[in-house]
């Protein structure tokens, strides 16, 4: 009998371990206030929020509160967080997608707010707008030249320190996809095409037990090659929200994008938002149908497909 017991408990342990591996691989568990809440874009039904070019979403997973982008304008998104309830001096982190002013205009009232919060930015070449941190190596020297002449006096430090457009603000610079915690990761590209050449763009995703949420500021890189990356982390994709920078597009890169994602990618679920552009939405509301979900400002988008 002794035997039988031992047996039964270690039975019962390995089954614990790996219902504990199972629920690892697939991310956090969700809860019920896994959601993503829109607080800045041009367009949505609430009389209390106003309506501004820019983007900005309040992302609750996990028992995390994440700041997605910042807006245009730090009035704006004061009023439209305070008309949504949000309270934005309690985040646990801040993602800045890129240093686009209608991104970034509303870090202001963040800051005066949450002055040490935690800011993931895109990590750029010199002079980036949220600072950088090159090697003196990074310019020719002329030991010839008389010491007046020379940088540093000829001596200059190891690395130069570049300013911020918010001294003092805690940044932690992005260029590689990286996990910030368990089952939230930052994916880094870089645009190529013209008018943001050499853009670096950071997209969040959130990897839940119905698949990976994808949070996107412009996607300058190009909404598919973000799907992609991401893919990297789970192929199933459940949800994407934000702008697909589709506003001046034409019908056929409309539709071209709009197969990829549907049936290419499989996305079950879209959730479009700012620069995604008009005709993108009526594309992408006939190909989803019921797995188009509104975005507007001021609403609450849950990630969980039983609530949707």
């Amino acid at each position: 009998m002794a035997t039988e017991s031992r047996l039964v408990r270690c039975s019962a342990a390995v089954i614990l371990l790996l219902g504990s591996a199972a629920i690892s691989l697939a991310g956090p568990p969700a809860t019920d206030t896994a959601r993503i809440t829109v607080i800045y874009d041009a367009f949505g039904k609430s009389p209390e929020m106003q309506r501004d070019w820019g983007y900005a979403a309040l992302i609750e997973y996990a028992g995390k509160r994440i700041l997605f982008d910042t807006g245009n304008n730090p009035d704006v998104l004061a009023r439209n967080a305070k008309a949504k309830n949000v309270d934005l001096s309690s985040l646990d982190f801040v993602v800045m997608s890129h240093r686009h002013g209608d991104h970034m205009g509303g870090l202001t009232y963040v800051l005066k707010i949450n002055p040490q919060v935690r800011i993931y930015a895109p990590k750029e070449g010199l002079g980036g707008v949220y600072g950088s941190d090159p090697p003196s190596s990074f310019y020719r020297k002329d030991a010839s030249l008389p010491v007046e002449q020379r940088y540093y006096a000829g001596t200059p430090p190891d690395v130069i320190r570049f300013g911020s457009a918010w001294p003092g603000a805690n940044f932690q610079l992005v260029d590689k996809n990286i996990e910030i915690v368990p089952g939230v990761s930052v994916i880094t590209l870089v645009s190529d095409k013209p008018g943001t050449l050499e853009l670096r763009e950071l997209s969040l995703a959130i990897n839940t037990p119905d698949g990976l949420v994808i949070v996107v500021g412009c996607s300058h890189p190009g909404i598919e090659k973000i799907v992609q990356a991401a893919t990297a982390i789970n192929p199933r994709i459940h949800l994407i929200a934000g702008g697909l920078h589709l506003v001046v597009a034409n019908d056929q890169d409309i539709q071209k994008t709009v197969a990829g994602l549907h049936d290419t990618f499989k996305v079950e679920y879209i959730a479009p938002g700012h620069c995604t552009g008009e005709p993108t939405f009526g594309a992408l509301k006939q190909a989803y149908g019921e797995h188009y979900l509104y975005a507007g400002l001021g609403t609450s988008i849950p990630l969980s497909s039983a609530s949707h």
